[in-house]
């Protein structure tokens, strides 16, 4: 069963507070019993120094030492000390009878301190541990003893602290920390579930819209709140989603014009066709149509063509094969493969003052994108009108080439479209029905290709101005004495 991020998130959290908690519960119950024991430990050492004191006070009040440890005033003592303590306090003589006893249960005195106890006593230093003093108690107590020397005699004091004290105390420190980190737990759980919906919540509204983008609805945008990752998300999902309907936009505009602008050439082939087979068109008039069903055959073959270009441009399947060579050799290429159409047109070359020029291109791109420059400036370059070719390095690395010609020109309000696929501006140019309005693209995705920039200019009814750069050839290595190349 697939978990969701919700699911993730709080198991995550819980896993780390149970871990944290347990991790922390250990240690505070470790340290709360090193506390305790130390604690205590210092109070049954401060219990033995009183009844010490005590001891050493009523046996130096009496010669007779023994009577004076086993006095009732010493007994009152000690129950003082044990109420204060909470601790059992025994007093036993040299030969281990336990002669005074407070705070235990049974009658202590006249019992016997075993030889171990009382050998592990006589080393001088004061014994701790836990022990059940040789079965004299019940239970194993933590117990520590001291040997107090009176004269010639000594006794053994001992204060007792049963362990079931630290095991209540352990027990109590549980229960608070189960509650607490019931506790704990369950407020980290509601505040999870929370931050988990808020961070999910935007991930469930980006996921609903892109089902609907996935559905064909591309309208669909997420609304961001915040400043965080997710809504950074959803921003890039939004620009996606404006570049992709932007993108669906434009396919559907261009199969709609290219739809057009092949039907418009077939209606007429068709047309022209028909009436010829018919008997409309009389025969002395057919040749006539049939050029025109020519030429309208051969627009669609451009068109055709045009369209398998920009597909290969488009989808990078064009090698680029860029070498170092003169561009006026394209330029002069291209003016006198239309010499015809110029002579025709009784247009005006300027003069040309060709100056060898280096770029470093594909001398193919390069010819096409200057013959379809040349077909724009012939086709909207009136009778008389001039064309004028100009090149010229404008900084070092960049060659800059312009086609220049006089007519109508194009209006401020279309020079931002005229590079976008089956653009025309009939109205401002008089752009006849032969155009397909695909060269000006092709162009500018050439000259991307070469690594240059294409723009236009132009005053209306002026003239225009075609203006592409072209990188110049890398400097070749500079050579270093003994023949050898740098770089």
């Amino acid at each position: 069963m697939r978990k969701s991020v919700s699911q993730t998130y709080f198991l995550t959290i819980a896993t780390v507070i149970l871990f944290g908690l347990f991790s922390m519960g250990i240690l505070q119950i470790g340290m709360s019993i090193h506390y305790f024991t130390n604690e205590r430990r210092q109070a049954m050492g401060t219990a033995l120094d009183i009844m010490e004191v005590q001891a050493q006070y009523y046996a130096d009040a009496d010669p007779d030492h023994q009577a004076a440890v086993q006095s009732d005033a010493l007994g009152q003592q000690l129950e003082l000390i044990n109420s204060t303590t909470q601790n059992m306090l025994m007093i036993a003589n040299s030969d281990g009878l336990i002669v005074r006893s407070a705070g235990y249960e049974e009658h202590m005195n006249d019992a016997h301190l075993t030889q171990a106890v009382m050998q592990r006593l006589d080393g001088g230093e004061d014994v701790y541990g836990r022990d059940d003093l040789g079965g004299l108690l019940d239970q194993k107590y933590y117990i520590l003893a001291r040997r107090m020397n009176v004269g010639d005699s000594h006794f053994y004091l001992l204060a007792c602290m049963r362990s079931s004290t630290i095991n209540e105390y352990v027990g109590d420190m549980f229960s608070s920390f189960i509650l607490s980190a019931g506790l704990t737990l369950l407020l980290s759980s509601v505040l999870s579930i929370v931050l988990t919906n808020r961070i999910t919540q935007p991930l469930h509204d980006i996921g609903e819209a892109a089902r609907r983008f996935g559905g064909g609805d591309f309208s669909a945008r997420v609304a961001p709140s915040g400043d965080d990752e997710i809504t950074s998300l959803a921003q890039t999902f939004n620009s996606m989603a404006v570049n992709l309907e932007s993108i669906d936009k434009s396919r559907s505009q261009f199969m709609g014009n290219l739809a057009h602008e092949l039907r418009t050439p077939m209606t007429s082939v068709k047309g022209f066709v028909d009436g010829m087979l018919d008997g409309t068109i009389p025969p002395e008039m057919q040749h006539h149509y049939l050029e025109i069903v020519s030429q309208e055959t051969g627009r669609l073959a451009r068109l055709v063509q045009n369209m398998l270009d920009i597909t290969k441009l488009e989808a990078g399947e064009y090698k680029v094969h860029a070498r170092s060579y003169d561009v006026w050799e394209t330029l002069t290429g291209v003016l006198l493969a239309n010499e015809q159409r110029v002579l025709a047109g009784k247009i005006v070359i300027n003069d040309l003052a060709p100056v060898p020029t280096m770029v470093y291109a594909d001398p193919d791109l390069v010819h096409q994108v200057v013959q379809n420059l040349m077909d724009n400036a012939l086709k909207f370059t009136p009778p008389g009108g001039n064309i004028r070719f100009d090149v010229k390095r404008l900084q070092p690395g960049i060659v800059e080439v312009s086609i220049t010609n006089t007519g109508e020109g194009i209006s401020p309000e279309a020079l931002p479209f005229v590079f976008q696929r089956f653009y025309k501006e009939d109205a401002s140019r008089g752009l006849n029905a032969k155009g397909s309005g695909l060269g000006l693209h092709i162009c500018k995705v050439l000259i991307t290709l070469s690594g240059g920039t294409i723009r236009v200019d132009s005053k209306q009814g002026e003239w225009c101005r075609f203006t592409f750069t072209l990188p110049e050839p890398p400097a070749p290595p500079r050579q270093r004495r003994g023949g050898k190349k740098e770089g």
